[in-house]
């Protein structure tokens, strides 16, 4: 008799994930990051990274990445608290403070890792958290102690309630995504810092998908809002997306960098950014700062798809942003309407439960300054033949 595996179960819950729609294919790219990809040998209009300003494969980040080799080698070689700050390091946290308007900034591994650093060092005694945080929100607050109140999704009306509830509470901690990066839509920063003031609670953005997009020259959600005055206690924010590259920093006081570089578990455990990737992440920020041509670019390109998507008859939910949900419901139905565009030589994947709530999966399409007016035009006439097959529009 065949022995029982330890990890059957796995094949099980595998096998439920294909069945009902939600099974994750990865596919394998083998071209730089831009409007187009090859993948599998197939070129396909790429309408799925995060890469809002093109700027992954920006040849200045290429040459900064490349020229810096030689002086800095590759790897940091240790824990930023030990061995493991090179001065690089500094000048890409002085420049990232310049870029946001804040006293400093502190350099870390990701945006994931950001909000890991951050959350349970605060050691907070009760957390107010939106109901649709990012995943790295949730599972910092799962590393705390804290008493938790997540509070219906961008409703002031009952964070409000919640701080009431939590009033007797001597720290307290709120903290919302600035735009949420499944609908796209933009949190009431301005009326949350006032309910921060007003309640005596620290309040933290994680600003993720804002910049590069919000605010002058893409500085981000409190420059959009004009929150410059201390209203807003930490900016998490990310490399990874519209700047190009990959890592994550805490955007806020001396006193907060400080805190963090003793309290902070990723950045006393965990080896620096490698070299290059920080000389990439000054390129960029030094782009975004003298120019803001892309961050336009990428706005005129969103109004002009989102308008004619709606024209077609889809329905692209409550964003606000770039972030494009193309909502399908169902999410076999999503899955299929992915794999169709995918023949049709467009790459944008099916979004579903639980990364958004059941009966709500979508196609997300992320927009770029890299794409041409022909290339949305492409997007729009496929949508238009794939959505006519399976009878939505």
């Amino acid at each position: 008799m065949e022995r029982m595996g330890k990890l059957d179960f796995m094949k099980d819950e595998l096998q439920r994930l294909r069945d009902v729609g939600l099974y994750n294919t990865i596919r394998t790219i083998s071209s730089p990051q831009g409007a187009w990809l090859t993948i599998d040998g197939k070129k396909v209009l790429n309408l799925c990274s995060n890469n809002y300003l093109g700027l992954a494969g920006h040849p200045k980040l290429v040459e900064a990445a490349k020229s810096i080799l030689d002086q800095y080698g590759v790897g940091p070689g240790a824990v930023r608290s030990i061995a493991g700050t090179m001065a690089i390091h500094r000048e890409l946290e002085r420049i990232l403070a310049d870029f946001k308007g804040v006293e400093a900034t502190l350099g870390l591994q990701s945006g994931f890792v950001a909000n890991q650093a951050v959350i349970p060092a605060i050691e907070a005694d009760a957390i107010f958290t939106d109901q649709l945080n990012h995943a790295s929100i949730i599972d910092g607050v799962r590393l705390t102690k804290a008493q938790r109140y997540i509070y219906a999704h961008n409703d002031i009306h009952d964070l409000e309630e919640k701080l009431k509830q939590g009033s007797h509470h001597s720290r307290k901690l709120i903290i919302t995504d600035g735009v949420f990066s499944m609908d796209g839509d933009i949190a009431p920063l301005d009326e949350i810092a006032k309910l921060a003031t007003e309640h005596n609670a620290i309040l933290m953005v994680d600003d993720a998908h804002g910049e590069g997009v919000l605010g002058s020259h893409g500085r981000g959600i409190v420059d959009f809002f004009g929150l410059h005055n201390g209203e807003v206690d930490i900016e998490i924010g990310t490399l990874s997306k519209a700047m190009g590259v990959v890592g994550g920093y805490v955007a806020g006081t001396q006193l907060l960098k400080e805190y963090l570089e003793q309290k902070a578990r990723p950045f006393l455990f965990s080896s620096a950014m490698t070299v290059p990737d920080v000389a990439a992440s000054i390129a960029a920020v030094q782009i975004l700062m003298n120019d803001d041509s892309l961050v336009k670019k990428l706005w005129e390109n969103a109004r002009y798809f989102q308008k004619e998507m709606k024209s077609l008859g889809f329905d692209t939910g409550k964003t606000q942003t770039p972030i494009t949900p193309i909502m399908i419901g169902e999410a076999k139905k999503s899955s299929e309407f992915s794999k169709m565009l995918f023949s049709e030589d467009i790459f944008a994947m099916s979004i579903g439960y639980p990364t958004v709530p059941k009966g709500e999966a979508r196609i997300r399409v992320m927009l770029s300054a890299a794409h041409s007016k022909d290339d949305l035009n492409f997007a729009l006439q496929k949508f238009e033949r794939v959505g006519r097959q399976l009878g939505m529009i």
